[in-house]
């Protein structure tokens, strides 16, 4: 009995799934019912005679096999595109100047550029990572055709998500009973300095900064070392570290508004339409999970 051939529309499903994290996610990816991309998935997994995913308290995790596969998986696939682009003349290629902060960076650039290169692998992306404030001046002037940022007014950008801000500090030193409060913070026009001062202002609680970063490495580090407690967002706390709240005589944090900015100058740009296209419709629906 000859083994059974793998369909282009399984490895699809079964990339989504791995990429995105969840069936729910994939099946806004592929523009299919989450019922359909589980079925995909069980075929696909029949084809190959192996278990290829398990699914743990939040996502689906690769299992052995699934993780052997996987490579193959994607190169069949860009394979499939390419054909596809030279027969029906849709190769897009270009390039694109894109920014994003260091704690976006991982959990929400990541899985758009993947993507992104599965179908475009012929477009050119030059990524910069600084602060927010750095980005958005550099994206008016036209250094950059896009940036994902934390919005400094309701008009900067299309809103993508609300990401919610944090405090941290390390269980090892408990910074978070001295008096005076010791803080690091980023620069002077960063929100999530405004943030914290004026969270700490609300309670009447004094406090001392004794460090300044414009970096997330920086801030870690002068957590970690119990120099001082920081303000982060919540997709860049490490887990090492200990989120404190009003047990910790800590008050609420304004949450940043995540959006997309883009350049004027490159309207026209079927590669800065095409990134920009996907980040909206990506992250504006994994947020929302």
């Amino acid at each position: 009995m000859y083994p059974q051939d793998l369909q282009i529309d399984w490895l699809k499903c079964f990339i989504a799934v791995v990429d995105a994290g969840s069936m729910s996610n994939a099946a806004t990816q592929v523009h299919r019912s989450q019922s359909a991309v589980s079925m995909q998935i069980r075929k696909l997994e029949t084809a190959v005679g192996r278990q290829l995913l398990v699914r743990d308290a939040r996502r689906h995790q690769l299992t052995a096999d699934g993780q052997m596969l996987l490579g193959y998986a994607r190169r069949m696939l860009d394979l499939h595109n390419e054909a596809q682009a030279v027969f029906h003349g849709n190769q897009l290629t270009g390039r694109v100047r894109l920014g994003v902060p260091d704690d976006y960076a991982a959990k929400y650039l990541t899985p758009v550029l993947k993507r992104f290169a599965h179908h475009y692998g012929a477009v050119e992306i030059e990524l910069d990572c600084e602060q927010s404030t750095s980005l958005i001046p550099r994206v008016e002037r036209g250094d950059l055709d896009l940036a994902l940022v934390s919005r400094d007014h309701p008009r900067r950008g299309t809103l993508l998500f609300h990401e919610p801000m944090v405090w941290i500090g390390s269980p090892q030193f408990e910074a978070w009973r001295r008096d005076p409060l010791p803080i690091a913070v980023y620069e002077s026009t960063s929100l999530a300095r405004r943030s914290a001062i004026n969270s700490l202002a609300l309670q009447g609680r004094r406090y001392k900064v004794v460090y300044n970063s414009s970096s997330l490495a920086g801030q870690i580090a002068a957590v970690e070392s119990g120099l001082a407690i920081a303000v982060l967002t919540q997709c860049s706390a490490p887990r090492h570290l200990a989120i404190l709240g009003s047990e910790h005589g800590l008050g609420p944090l304004e949450p940043m508004e995540v959006s997309v900015y883009r350049c004027r100058a490159s309207q026209g740009s079927a590669a800065v339409d095409s990134l920009h296209e996907l980040l909206i419709k990506t992250l504006r629906h994994s947020a929302a999970h």
